[in-house]
C-alpha cells in the first residue's frame, strides 16, 4: 500500500472504531498506524543531500564525509528474487558506522559547534566513536556470512551506547553527564578500597602491580574533574530500561527492547538454542559455525545509531543551514534503510488472519 492508501484506510478505520469499538478494526488500525510511522517521508534522495553536502560551502575537506553506497535497481531486484537483503543492508550498516566516526571528529572549537563543556563533548564523541568502532568490527566479522552469534553480542553493546547518547542530550540536565562519568569511576573506587585493605594487611607493603593499579585508578579519577568524594556522592546512573522509558518513544522502545534483547550477552537458554545448539536426529548437539548476521540486526542497529547521531547533532551544533543539512542527510539515510526494510519485511506487519 502507498502512503496515500494507508492514510485513507486509517481515516476509514478511525471512524469505524468510534462507531463499533471492534477489536479487529482496532488491531488493523494499530498495524497501519505503525506502518505509516515507519514509511519514508524525505523529499530528497540520499544522493541529492550528500551531493549538496560535498560542496565547498560546508566542508574544507570533502573526504571527511563518506559517500553513501550506490545500490542499483538490478542489485535490489536480485535481493528481492533471493529474499535476501543482507548484501544491501550490510553496505548501509557499514556506511552508518563510517558516518558516526565522521561526525565524532567534528572539532569542538569549530564556529559551527555551540559552547559546550569539554567533558560533555568528550563523553558524547567517545560514545559515538564506540558505536562506530563496534559497527566496523561487526563488518569485519560478518562479511563472510559467519559470526552472527558474536555480532549480536556486539550489536547489544552498540545499542546501549546509542541509548546513552540520546538519554544524555534529551534534556538540559547537566547532572546526567556527571552521573555517567561517576558510574564507571565508582567501580574503580571499590577496587581501590579493596587494594588499600590488602596493602594495609601487609603493614603498608605493596606489590608493584598494586602500585600500578592504584596509579591507574587515580589517573582515571583525575581525568573526570571530580574528586573521589564527589564520585562517591553522585546520584546513581539509571539502568537502561529507565533510560528508555525516559525517552518516551514507543517505536524506539519496540525496536530496541524487542529486537535487540540481552539473551546474546548473557548466554540464556534462548541464545543457546538459537545460535549454539541444533537437533541432529533427535539429539541436541553443538551447532556448526554457520550463524549469519540477521537482516534485522543491520536494520535496527543502523536506526539506533542514526538516532544517536541525530541527537548529537541537535545538541552540539549551532542552529543554522549546515546543521539543517546534516540532519537532512541523517534522515535521508534513515529513509533509505526504511525503504529496504519495508520491502524486505513482506507481510510481517500484516494481521495474521486464519
Amino acid at each position: 500500500m502507498t502512503r496515500q492508501e494507508i492514510e485513507k484506510r486509517i481515516d476509514e478505520l478511525t471512524r469505524k472504531v468510534a462507531e463499533t469499538q471492534g477489536t479487529k478494526v482496532r488491531a488493523e488500525l494499530e498495524v497501519l498506524t505503525y506502518r505509516l510511522a515507519c514509511m519514508p517521508h524525505a523529499t530528497a534522495s540520499v544522493e541529492e543531500v550528500f551531493k549538496e553536502l560535498a560542496s565547498d560551502k560546508y566542508f574544507n575537506d570533502q573526504s571527511a564525509i563518506p559517500q553513501p553506497p550506490k545500490i542499483t535497481e538490478d542489485q535490489l531486484k536480485q535481493c528481492q528474487d533471493n529474499s535476501d537483503f543482507c548484501p544491501i543492508l550490510f553496505e548501509w550498516y557499514k556506511f552508518v558506522g563510517l558516518l558516526a566516526i565522521s561526525f565524532a571528529q567534528l572539532e569542538r572549537r569549530s564556529l559551527g559547534v555551540r559552547e559546550i563543556e569539554p567533558l560533555e563533548y568528550h563523553v558524547l564523541i567517545g560514545l559515538l566513536t564506540r558505536c562506530s568502532r563496534l559497527m566496523l568490527a561487526n563488518v569485519a566479522l560478518s562479511h563472510q556470512g559467519v559470526f552472527g552469534e558474536t555480532t549480536a553480542i556486539i550489536d547489544r553493546c552498540i545499542f546501549e551506547s546509542a541509548v546513552k547518547i540520546i538519554w544524555l542530550v534529551n534534556s538540559q540536565d547537566k547532572e546526567k553527564f556527571r552521573r555517567f562519568i561517576a558510574d564507571g569511576l565508582k567501580t574503580e573506587l571499590e577496587l581501590k578500597k579493596e587494594i588499600d585493605s590488602i596493602i594495609a594487611s601487609r603493614d603498608g607493603h605493596q606489590l608493584v602491580i598494586e602500585k600500578r593499579m592504584l596509579e591507574s585508578i587515580q589517573r582515571a579519577i583525575e581525568s573526570s574533574g571530580m574528586s573521589a568524594q564527589e564520585v562517591a556522592d553522585t546520584k546513581k546512573l539509571p539502568d537502561l530500561a529507565a533510560m528508555m522509558n525516559a525517552l518516551g518513544d514507543s517505536r524506539f522502545m519496540y525496536l530496541a527492547g524487542r529486537k535487540i534483547g540481552s539473551h546474546h550477552v548473557h548466554g540464556t537458554w534462548v541464545s543457546l538454542i538459537r545460535h549454539y545448539l541444533q537437533d541432529v536426529d533427535g539429539e541436541i548437539r553443538p551447532r556448526d559455525h554457520d550463524v549469519r548476521t540477521a537482516d534485522i540486526q543491520f536494520i535496527v542497529t543502523s536506526f539506533l545509531v542514526l538516532s544517536a547521531i541525530e541527537a548529537f547533532l541537535l545538541y552540539v551544533l549551532v542552529v543554522d543551514d549546515t546543521q539543517k543539512l546534516l540532519l537532512r542527510c541523517v534522515n535521508a539515510v534513515k529513509d533509505e534503510i526504511q525503504r529496504i526494510n519495508v520491502t524486505s519485511a513482506g507481510n510481517d506487519y500484516e494481521l495474521d488472519t486464519p
